[in-house]
């Protein structure tokens, strides 16, 4: 298993925080640890460019620290430090190491791995919100960047009768993969793919990803999409907003509903 560079930020605001783990995502920075005035964000070794953190640093008047994290290390402590995720009476994400969340319509237990989507990140958050207020029974979903495969799972767990989850990535591929199994899920098929290019139409299509793969792929995210189909996005922030708007005014889609949670927004269009 290979190391991996753990990136200590301090005295930084959590407005600030969100903004900066946009652009590390967008780096190549898999998993992120906030906390009140501090930001831990990890990245592969072999895929650390120093050059672009100081850059970054420099831009945002921030100092940083660096540490490496052996490979037999680095999910461990992050698994450590993983907390259980409740969004309202609708959804707890939990570890298997946790106890048992009450109360909620849906529980989904994970293997907290540095994947994307563990639901403590606000657009993570902010899809698994939206997702209450759209009707999945039935229906068949395209989740376009699945990372752990939290949004999946709660698809099926609401009723759909087919998924397709995809992602670029080796290691969220993996977790995913897992996730799912643990869940008891079964009608979840994950697939491997760097874009949003593929056979058939979906009901449902969620893509929490980031603003640049998002324009990137609109024309065959809105191409996979059924009539009155629902189309989901996050990864998104506020500044976003308008690139993203242009970009969905070019097809016969409507703007229904969006949140916003510091500073990241969700926009649900409707075909």
């Amino acid at each position: 298993m290979s190391n991996h560079i753990q990136i200590t930020i301090t005295d930084i605001q959590p407005e600030q925080q969100d903004v900066l783990i946009a652009h590390l995502s967008e780096a190549g920075f898999e998993g992120f640890e906030q906390n009140d005035l501090e930001l831990k964000a990890f990245i592969a070794e072999n895929s650390y460019d120093k050059k672009l953190l100081d850059e970054m640093a420099f831009k945002y008047q921030l100092s940083f620290n660096e540490q490496v994290i052996p490979g037999q290390n680095w999910n461990a402590l992050w698994e450590s430090n993983f907390q259980p995720v409740i969004v309202d009476d609708f959804v707890a994400i939990r570890a298997d190491f946790h106890e048992p969340i009450k109360n909620v319509e849906y529980e989904i237990v994970i293997t907290p791995k540095m994947s994307f989507g563990t639901g403590h990140h606000a657009t993570t958050y902010m899809m698994v919100q939206q997702m209450r207020n759209i009707d999945l029974n039935n229906k068949t979903v395209f989740d376009f960047g699945t990372g752990t495969g939290v949004l999946a799972i709660l698809a099926e767990k609401s009723g759909a009768k087919e998924v397709i989850a995809v992602d670029n990535d080796d290691w969220s591929i993996s977790n995913a993969e897992e996730n799912i199994q643990n869940n008891n899920c079964s009608r979840i098929k994950l697939k491997k793919a760097d874009s949003a290019e593929m056979t058939g139409h979906f009901d449902i299509i969620l893509a929490n990803i980031n603003k640049n793969v998002i324009v990137e792929n609109f024309p065959s995210l809105v191409s996979h999409l059924n009539g009155k189909g629902t189309l989901l996005l996050s990864g998104l922030l506020e500044d976003d907003e308008a690139d993203i708007l242009a970009e969905a005014c070019k097809y016969p889609l409507v703007l229904n509903a969006k949140t916003s949670d510091r500073g990241w927004i969700s926009l649900r269009f409707n075909h």
